[in-house]
């Protein structure tokens, strides 16, 4: 028995021709399967369903990405990520987590006790206009990056004031000319180091504070930079002046408001911080307090002839 092998070329008939519909524009090809049913497919997504093989190696099979979101404020495209912040689809403007949180009696806080209050911040012509909304949970800003979890990581903190000292302290007269004595009550709040995390899936950062130094403002014009804490004064160290940070006023206070001179402690926090990615960055806050003091100068009185002299303070209020 002979077998014969038969060739047949199938061809498309006119009038299947004409019964297709226009070539689209673009990279189309026509593809046509074995009932010479035919349609336009784009190239690219022939291409993309094939499997490609390598000697040697399993087949590679393509790869579907997830189309990334787009930034769109109304109509327009809108770049993720600016200095203002990370863009909200819903919000329609910039989101940053607001440092320090304002305190829960603030209006911004629409009567809530959890969640955060966020600035939002967004462009209108010339000019940026801002506003504080809370939000319950978690922004639905496009990109999460490390500074937005380092700034969550440090609203976990709850960085406070420093609690400022003085020698004179409340209620006392201290002299022009004598020393004064300042200094800050270490705590981890106040002072540092603190440690704090923050994390979503795939990325987390670790961050810590620690205060580097205390800007003291003294009301007298001078400002005084006290690298540490300052050193706690006692009545056994008598008249002289700190060894870590101090200060002499020159004139008295009576001229002043309350005759006292309005005393500023600001303290500059160094935060660093370190995500899983391998990145890292430093920040720099702050946080002030205030207290006054109140300076006389010597005046000689008399007494009896047997207890010679004796000085008391006025300060001339």
């Amino acid at each position: 028995m002979t077998l014969a092998l038969i060739s047949v070329d199938f061809v498309t008939p006119a009038w299947a021709e004409n019964a297709l519909p226009p070539k689209p524009e673009g990279d189309y090809i026509l593809v046509c399967n074995s009932s010479h049913v035919c349609i336009w497919r784009l190239r690219s997504t022939i291409e993309d369903s094939q499997t490609t093989t390598k000697p040697g190696k399993p087949p590679v099979k393509s790869i579907t990405r997830t189309p990334e979101r787009i930034c769109m404020d109304g109509g327009a495209a809108r770049a993720c990520t600016s200095n203002l912040g990370n863009w909200s689809n819903g919000q329609q403007c910039y989101l940053r987590r607001l440092q320090p949180q304002p305190p829960k009696s603030d209006p911004s806080w629409q009567g809530h006790t959890d969640g955060a209050v966020w600035i939002c911040v967004r462009e209108q012509g010339n000019r940026f206009v801002t506003r504080w909304i809370w939000l319950p949970g978690r922004p639905d800003t496009v990109v999460v990056d490390p500074v937005t979890l380092v700034y969550e990581a440090i609203g976990e903190m709850r960085l406070a004031p420093p609690l400022i000292k003085t020698a004179p302290g409340v209620g006392q007269i201290g002299l022009v000319n004598m020393p004064v004595w300042m200094w800050v009550t270490k705590t981890e709040n106040t002072w540092g180091p603190i440690v704090r995390s923050a994390s979503v899936p795939g990325l987390a950062v670790a961050v810590t504070a620690q205060v580097k130094a205390i800007n003291w403002s003294m009301g007298d014009g001078k400002t005084v930079r006290c690298e540490g804490p300052g050193t706690p004064y006692d009545k056994s160290m008598g008249v002289k002046g700190s060894p870590t940070c101090g200060h002499r006023y020159v004139k008295t206070s009576r001229k002043l408001p309350n005759c006292k001179y309005p005393v500023t402690a600001v303290a500059q926090w160094d935060i660093t911080w370190q995500s899983t990615l391998g990145d890292s960055g430093q920040i720099s806050m702050t946080q002030q307090a205030a207290t006054q003091l109140r300076i006389g100068e010597a005046v000689p009185v008399l007494v009896d002839p047997g207890g010679g002299q004796a000085t008391v303070a006025d300060s001339g209020c």
